[in-house]
């Protein structure tokens, strides 16, 4: 599963729009966004951030 969807993946089953998972994460909308979109791939630090908060939310990912 790529990044992107994962972030979408993650923001559909906790019933989020773009700009709660931006608050819920403190990642930037704008950074959610383009993550979503597939226009930006995340720094260690904010994809250590975002798998800290699936992690806390109960969510897994297979690699």
């Amino acid at each position: 599963m790529e990044f992107k969807d994962k972030v979408k993946f993650v923001r559909e089953k906790l019933c989020l729009s773009q700009q709660d998972l931006a608050k819920a994460t403190g990642i930037s909308f704008n950074t959610i966004n383009r993550w979503e979109n597939g226009l930006r791939k995340p720094t260690y630090v904010l994809q250590r951030k975002f798998n800290e908060f699936c992690e806390s939310k109960n969510i897994v990912f297979n690699e």
